[in-house]
């Protein structure tokens, strides 16, 4: 049983993260903490001039307000919504944090994945704490 739990999710309204939710209540101890973090990426710079003011800000605020209405069942759940590479801050926050599990969902690979690394693949190879990946 683990005591923090990190839920990363990939926020879309119509893309469901609540299996790994579901995983990760299971895997809590009692009185454990359980926090969804979405992590919003740089829009690259030729975007930006195409971009309303203050798109940032009301994206953030519009993310954590869903993810914190579908939160609101759980006993001490936060929601973050950072910036930045995906990968570095889900490590980055889990080891600032005293997270003791991660549990995030697998996506297929593509030929992109492939080159790069996934996301889910750099989390299970640096994190400092268990991870549990769905698939």
């Amino acid at each position: 049983m683990y005591h923090h739990l990190l839920v990363p999710v990939a926020y879309e309204p119509d893309r469901p993260f609540r299996p790994a939710l579901t995983v990760a209540r299971k895997l809590a101890a009692p009185g454990a903490r359980l926090t969804l973090l979405h992590v919003i990426e740089e829009a690259p710079a030729f975007a930006i001039d195409y971009l309303p003011d203050g798109w940032r800000e009301d994206l953030r605020r519009a993310i954590e307000a869903d993810l914190a209405a579908q939160l609101a069942v759980i006993d001490n759940g936060q929601v973050i919504v950072s910036e930045g590479n995906p990968g570095r801050v889900i490590l980055d926050w889990a080891r600032d944090n005293e997270v003791d599990c991660i549990v995030m969902p697998s996506h297929r690979l593509g030929v992109q994945d492939m080159l790069l690394g996934s996301t889910s693949s750099r989390v299970v190879r640096d994190a400092g704490c268990a991870v549990h990946v769905l698939r």
